[in-house]
């Protein structure tokens, strides 16, 4: 490797590991409390589990796939020489930081290796300045440990796939939106039926081991304890009702069940109850459209890129919930485009680090503003959920204009 790559490749590592530490301090710092999910229900989640008592989603309920609790029991390990310095929760939170950062630093170096390409390096730069401008909510949630899982995964489709599968399928276990790289990746990569394979037998894995530690009527809870929730209010289609509360035609309120702010008005239940199979048939057509594309010859190289995307975007979109973290999971499918396809990749990108902007202006900078609707924050979580719908539609119009290689027409 060359002086001048050498040094390229040292400015990236330490402007990614400074963003990390300078994101992980201002959590301290901004209001809302942006680190109030990793103390108030990561950390008591764990030690519960632990200490020997209730174990979330094998002997109760749970919101999570049940993967998830283990990067919250690595984290409360990982606290424990520290808690007689900072006590219980600020000992938490600096694992948790630590956590995320080391995860995210071994993505990173599969990301950029030794002497990374052009387009890496562009990949890079667009992860560090993902989290730069999304703050706290890039590490204080557990969705931040999916995020390194599915840039893994989907570095080694080609040469890895299934190591890819399986990481990606692991973290579906861990929240549900890296499974739609997985169906990305078996439309449109060519080892399909290794991943197919890979993924069911870590499935089968999982739940094997759920059923022997005791999980049985809970083993899906994370399905079915989704069903009974409102209409979040930062949510796609709240907007319109976030805009009646403006107005005092409706209401926000706080579910102490789900803890989260949800909206109270006529119709907001029903919305809200359409979404779920309204996102299915939206997450099956963009599927159909990337099967179309694959059967007609198109590469893996221009499908996966737009089919992924389109489908963490559906997931995002059509969903009753709209918690700020879900802006994590599109840092991922944006940086593999980049990666895959540098090309067409650059209005994608721009959107995602727009978005990931107008969300911390949401929450955690304006959230009380929000919470009172008052009509400027209104505003800027307006804006910002329109901009997700122009990035639905740029997906799936990169999608539609894949080109192949085949015609379906019987006279060619």
């Amino acid at each position: 490797m060359s002086r001048a790559a050498t040094l390229r490749t040292a400015i990236l590592w330490g402007a990614f590991l400074s963003v990390h530490v300078l994101t992980a301090v201002v959590g301290w710092v901004y209001p809302s409390q942006p680190m109030g999910d990793v103390v108030l229900v990561y950390e008591p989640w764990a030690t519960s589990a632990l200490a020997g008592g209730a174990v979330v989603g094998v002997t109760e309920p749970w919101v999570y796939p049940q993967v998830a609790l283990l990067p919250m029991l690595a984290a409360k390990a990982m606290s424990l020489p520290l808690i007689g310095a900072l006590g219980a929760s600020g000992a938490y939170l600096i694992a948790w930081a630590v956590l995320v950062t080391v995860l995210d630093a071994v993505a990173f170096g599969v990301l950029v290796a030794r002497t990374p390409s052009s387009p890496r390096r562009l990949a890079a730069w667009f992860w560090t300045a993902a989290i730069l401008l999304l703050g706290p909510i890039a590490l204080y949630r557990i969705d931040a440990v999916t995020v390194p899982l599915a840039v893994i995964g989907g570095l080694w489709l080609t040469r890895r796939p299934a190591a890819a599968a399986a990481l990606l399928t692991i973290g579906a276990w861990i929240k549900i939106w890296p499974g739609a790289l997985v169906l990305a990746a078996v439309v449109a990569a060519r080892h399909r039926m290794r991943m197919l394979v890979t993924a069911a037998a870590v499935t089968a894995g999982i739940i094997g081991t759920l059923l022997l530690l005791g999980a049985g009527t809970e083993l899906f809870g994370f399905l079915t304890e989704q069903t009974g929730r409102g209409l979040q209010i930062e949510a796609v289609a709240a907007t319109p009702f976030l805009w009646m509360a403006v107005m005092g035609a409706a209401r926000i309120e706080y579910s102490t069940e789900i803890l989260t702010f949800q909206i109270a008005a006529p119709g907001a239940d029903a919305v809200g109850a359409a979404l779920t199979p309204v996102m299915v048939v939206v997450v099956a057509t963009i599927a159909v459209l990337g099967v179309s594309r694959s059967m007609r010859g198109a590469s893996a190289s221009r499908l996966f890129p737009p089919l992924a995307l389109s489908l963490v975007v559906a997931l995002i979109v059509v969903n009753k919930v709209g918690s700020p973290q879900f802006q994590t999971w599109l840092i991922a499918p944006a940086l593999l485009w980049m990666v895959w396809d540098r090309t067409r990749a650059a209005a994608p990108a721009v959107l995602v680090l727009t978005l990931c902007a107008l969300t911390c202006l949401v929450y955690p900078l304006n959230y009380d503003a929000l919470l009172r609707a008052d009509a400027l924050a209104v505003v800027v979580l307006t804006a910002r959920n329109a901009l997700l719908i122009v990035l639905l539609v740029v997906g799936i119009r990169a999608l539609v204009r894949v080109p192949v290689l085949r015609t379906t027409d019987p006279r060619e």
